[in-house]
């Protein structure tokens, strides 16, 4: 499948390349059950991208934490530990402990800055500042790492430093807050699923569940049965995500992490990936 390209199903809708479903996805960029919902939404993008769009909203509920405070740090850190000993992918569970993410809304309007740049540029840059929190366990809310992941995710950095400053960032991350009020979305990561008749409700889903359940919801939404994309290649996944874990990829080919692994060292031999060890499994880095 050489055409295959993950970030072409996340372009916004318009009226030439409508798609019939539409999914909120509200999320909080330190929330670490949004971290582990995303090898899920990497597999129904890649198999069924073609019939939904997705518009992140952040909920701002955990940027609500004032995370300074080592009691509030404890819970997170506990929060953190508890994900990723039954997700799919790792997360550092002290992170809190040594570097404190202590101003969360700057993270918030740091998202908001990325997306002037396009929808694609707003994802890279999220997965970014995910991969930064929780597998190094750095403060997200300091500028200079703010700036490092929007090099890392390719950004135009005087412009993403301007817009951080923008009244547009602003309005945005206003506009996601009064969404997330309009929808009654009280929990994270929550999917709301809508298709194209105006007059139907949505359908509400809030927390992480197994892929089967998000597949079957968008059965119910379509008139017809979806039909599924082809998995491209492991090495053209690789190439297009950059950085994943053994589980992430398991998951969405369908496959054991001992399977997935013995693939993943005839790539490592080919020095087509780097293996980056860490608490809770093993990561692969793409090599340009």
């Amino acid at each position: 499948m050489n055409n295959f390209d993950y970030s072409n199903s996340l372009q916004p809708i318009n009226s030439s390349d409508k798609k019939p479903i539409e999914i909120y996805l509200f999320i909080d960029p330190l929330c670490p059950e949004c971290w582990s919902l995303e090898p899920i939404m990497k597999k129904l993008q890649i198999e069924y991208g073609r019939y939904f769009s997705i518009k992140h909203v952040l909920s701002g509920k955990l940027t609500d934490l004032n995370v300074s405070r080592k009691k509030n740090v404890e819970n997170l850190a506990q929060v953190w530990e508890k994900t990723t000993s039954r997700s799919v992918i790792s997360c550092e569970g002290n992170h809190g402990f040594e570097d404190p993410v202590d101003a969360p809304y700057n993270v918030s309007i740091a998202l908001k800055a990325a997306e002037l740049q396009g929808r694609r540029a707003g994802i890279r840059f999220l997965r970014s500042i995910q991969e930064v929190l929780f597998l190094e366990k750095r403060n997200i809310s300091d500028l200079g790492v703010l700036r490092e992941c929007a090099d890392k995710a390719g950004l135009e950095i005087q412009e993403f430093l301007q817009d951080m400053h923008s009244e547009s960032a602003a309005k945005a991350f206003q506009c996601d807050l009064q969404i997330t009020s309009e929808m009654e979305v009280r929990e994270i990561p929550t999917l709301v699923f809508f298709n194209e008749n105006v007059e139907e409700e949505g359908i509400k889903i809030t927390g992480t569940y197994p892929y089967e359940v998000y597949v079957q919801i968008l059965e119910e939404m379509l008139a017809e049965k979806p039909i599924k994309s082809p998995l491209p290649p492991l090495e053209t996944f690789l190439k297009n995500f950059k950085f994943v874990a053994s589980k992430e990829i398991a998951l969405v080919y369908n496959m054991t992490i001992s399977q997935i692994e013995r693939e993943m060292k005839k790539l490592l031999l080919k020095q087509v990936v780097q293996q980056i060890p860490a608490k809770f499994g093993t990561f692969w880095k793409y090599i340009e």
